[in-house]
C-alpha cells in the first residue's frame, strides 16, 4: 500500500483527519481536523509563532480578516493574475489543470480535451443584506494580504524599524481545478507567513538568510531531514522576482519569494495612502508555508512499521498527546487510584497532554499509543504502591526505565526542551 494510504487510513480511524461533510457525501478538497489532528495542529502552529515571535525580536504578528474590501485582489494582481488553464475531458467530462497533464488525451479515459480555457482560482463572495445591493469579494486567496494592508497600522502603532517582519497564521481559499492528494492540495487550507521589510539593497542578504533559515527549522523537525530539499523556480509568479521552494521529496510546502515593493507600491497606487516608511517603500521577503502540507509531510516522515508495531515517530513537541498513564490492571482499585493521582497531575498541574488508558493488556496499550505518536507511556505496577517509581516506555526504542513519581515532572520537561 502506498504510504499516503496507510497515513489517509491511519489518520481517520485514529482521529487526525476527517473528510469535509461526510455524512452528505463529502466535499472535495475539503477536511476537517479530529481531536488527535487539532492537538498536533495547534502543536505545529504554536512552534513557528514562538520561534518567529519569541527566537526574533524583530517579528511581531496580526491575525487578519477573511474577508478584504474588493479592491485588495485587483490591487494585489489576483483577479486577472491568478487564473489556471483549465481542460476538459469531452468523453468523461473530467477536468484538469492544462499544466498537470501532457498531450490532448484525457489520463482517465483517454478521450478528447477540450482546448485549455483560463479560470480565476479566487473563490467569490458577497457582501450586503439586500440582494440586488449585494458587493462582489473574495474569500482570499492567500493569507499574506492582510500584513500590507496592515503595514501602516503596525508601524504608527509600535517601534518596529527597518528591517522588521510581521507574520500571520490563517486560512486561504482556491477554487482548484485539481484537488487531491490527501490533505496536499486543498481548497481550503491554512498557511504561515512572513513577509519582512528591508531596504532594497539590503534584498540579497537577507533573501539568504530567511531561505537558509526557514531550511534549518524544518529540518530540526524531520527524522529524514535529507528528504529536505530547495527547488529554484524558472516560471515565477507575476509579483516575483526570485522564488525557491522547500520541498519534501519534491513536493512544494514552503516558498520563499523575492516580492521586492509589489505589494505595498500596488497598495498604495490604488488605496491612495502613503505607504512610504524610512523615506521608501520597503521590500519584501516573503516565506510562505501551507501549515496543511507541513502536517501531511511530517506524517509520512514520521511513519514506521516494525514488525506488528505500527509507529508515528513524531517529534515529541509536536506529538498530539505527551504522556499515557496506565494502571497495569484495570481492575485492582489501589493501582487505578495510584495511576488516576500521576495522570491528573501531569495533566493539570505540569499541563501536558496526557491521555488515560487502562482497555485491554498492556501490550495492546503500548501498541495503540505507538500508533498515535505518544513519546512516552508512564505505568503503574505493584511495585510502584511500594516504593513510588513507576516504569517509563520510550516509543521509539520501546525501551523502559524505572523512576521516582516524584521525577517525573523533571523528567518530561528536559525531554520536551
Amino acid at each position: 500500500m502506498d504510504p499516503t494510504e496507510k497515513i489517509v487510513s491511519l489518520t481517520k480511524r485514529r482521529g487526525f483527519i476527517y473528510p469535509g461533510s461526510e455524512i452528505y457525501g463529502g466535499v472535495g478538497g475539503i477536511y476537517d481536523y479530529g481531536p488527535l489532528g487539532v492537538l498536533m495542529k495547534n502543536n505545529l502552529k504554536q512552534l513557528w509563532w514562538q520561534w518567529m515571535t519569541l527566537d526574533h525580536e524583530d517579528i511581531v504578528g496580526i491575525d487578519g480578516a477573511i474577508i478584504t474590501h474588493p479592491k485588495v485582489w485587483a490591487a494585489s494582481g489576483h483577479v486577472k493574475g491568478f487564473v489556471d488553464p483549465l481542460t476538459e475531458c469531452k468523453k468523461c467530462h473530467h477536468r484538469f489543470k492544462a499544466d498537470d497533464i501532457d498531450g490532448q488525451i484525457c489520463p482517465d479515459c483517454g478521450g478528447e480535451l477540450t482546448a485549455p480555457k483560463n479560470f480565476n482560482t479566487l473563490v467569490p463572495t458577497e457582501l450586503g443584506v439586500i440582494e440586488e445591493e449585494k458587493v462582489k469579494t473574495y474569500l482570499r486567496g492567500e493569507a499574506c494580504q492582510t500584513i500590507y494592508l496592515n503595514f501602516k497600522n503596525v508601524v504608527d502603532s509600535t517601534r518596529v524599524k527597518l528591517p522588521f517582519g510581521i507574520v500571520q497564521i490563517g486560512k486561504a481559499f482556491r477554487n482548484e481545478v485539481t484537488f487531491g492528494n490527501f490533505i496536499f492540495r486543498l481548497r481550503e487550507f491554512e498557511q504561515w507567513d512572513l513577509q519582512w521589510f528591508t531596504r532594497p539593497e539590503d534584498m540579497a542578504k537577507w533573501y539568504d538568510y530567511w531561505k537558509q533559515a526557514r531550511m534549518d527549522w524544518y529540518s530540526s523537525l524531520f527524522n529524514h531531514p535529507e528528504n529536505l530539499s530547495f527547488h529554484q523556480h524558472e516560471k515565477l509568479a507575476f509579483y516575483a522576482q526570485k522564488a525557491f521552494d522547500i520541498q519534501y521529496q519534491g513536493r512544494e510546502m514552503e516558498g520563499i519569494h523575492w516580492r521586492s515593493d509589489w505589494d505595498l507600491g500596488r497598495h498604495s497606487q490604488f488605496s491612495g495612502q502613503d505607504l512610504t516608511f524610512e523615506g521608501l517603500i520597503p521590500h519584501i521577503v516573503e516565506t510562505s508555508g501551507g501549515v496543511d502540507r507541513c502536517f501531511l509531510f511530517l506524517l509520512l516522515d514520521a511513519y514506521a512499521e516494525e514488525g506488528e508495531r505500527v509507529i508515528l515517530k513524531l517529534h515529541p513537541r509536536i506529538a498530539p498527546v505527551k504522556v499515557a498513564v496506565f494502571p497495569l490492571l484495570a481492575n485492582k482499585p489501589d493501582l487505578v487510584a495510584k495511576a488516576r493521582d500521576i495522570y491528573r497531575h501531569l495533566k493539570t498541574q505540569l499541563h501536558l497532554s496526557t491521555i488515560w488508558d487502562d482497555r485491554g493488556n498492556i501490550g495492546k496499550r503500548y501498541y495503540a499509543q505507538d500508533e498515535i505518536g505518544t513519546p512516552w507511556c508512564v505505568t503503574v505496577d505493584f511495585q510502584t504502591l511500594e516504593d513510588h517509581t513507576v516504569t517509563i516506555r520510550d516509543r521509539d526504542s520501546a525501551s523502559q526505565i524505572r523512576l521516582p513519581a516524584a521525577e517525573l515532572d523533571t523528567y518530561f520537561t528536559n525531554r520536551l526542551k
